[in-house]
């Protein structure tokens, strides 16, 4: 699997730390930035890796930021993205198990590193479930096609 991985300032140490356990579980990923604890703006690196898992350039996306909130509402805007911020290794799993959750958001300021390596882990052994999960996230698709819809006719 190939994932796209950014952060903003707060996260960018994090998510460097992240990297070294991204190749042992042997993820394959593409780092969109940022490249230094240089102050940015979170939802500019948020789109960029929304953009690339809603195109299907990447199955899964990874981000990390102070709070893990602010880039998961600016991906959450791309159709197609259901990002998670996940602030223990339950939460992960069940994101993607039955959210079928495609991009995980981190909280770099809050979660211990420790914490953030389980969470990790987690999301990536977790998969979709399926069932009645997969009825719920049809659900899902469904309002965002009719927002979609709804704004294209405004």
């Amino acid at each position: 699997m190939k994932i796209a991985i950014a952060s903003d300032h707060a996260g960018y140490e994090e998510k460097e730390r992240l990297k070294p356990l991204l190749d042992e579980l042997g993820i394959q990923y593409e780092d969109l930035g940022t490249v230094s604890e240089e102050s940015v703006d979170y939802p500019d690196y948020a789109r960029k890796v929304a953009d690339e898992v809603a195109s299907g350039h990447v199955g899964q996306g990874l981000l990390v930021c102070g709070s893990g909130t602010g880039m998961a509402i600016a991906a959450n805007k791309v159709p197609g993205v259901r990002a998670a911020v996940a602030w223990n290794e339950e939460i992960a799993r069940l994101a993607r198990e039955h959210n079928d959750a495609n991009v995980l958001s981190l909280a770099a300021r809050f979660t211990p590193f420790e914490e953030l390596s389980k969470i990790v882990r987690g999301w990536f052994a977790a998969k979709f479930a399926g069932g009645s999960h997969a009825r719920r996230e049809q659900k899902i698709r469904e309002i965002e096609q009719e927002e979609l819809t709804d704004q294209a006719v405004k």
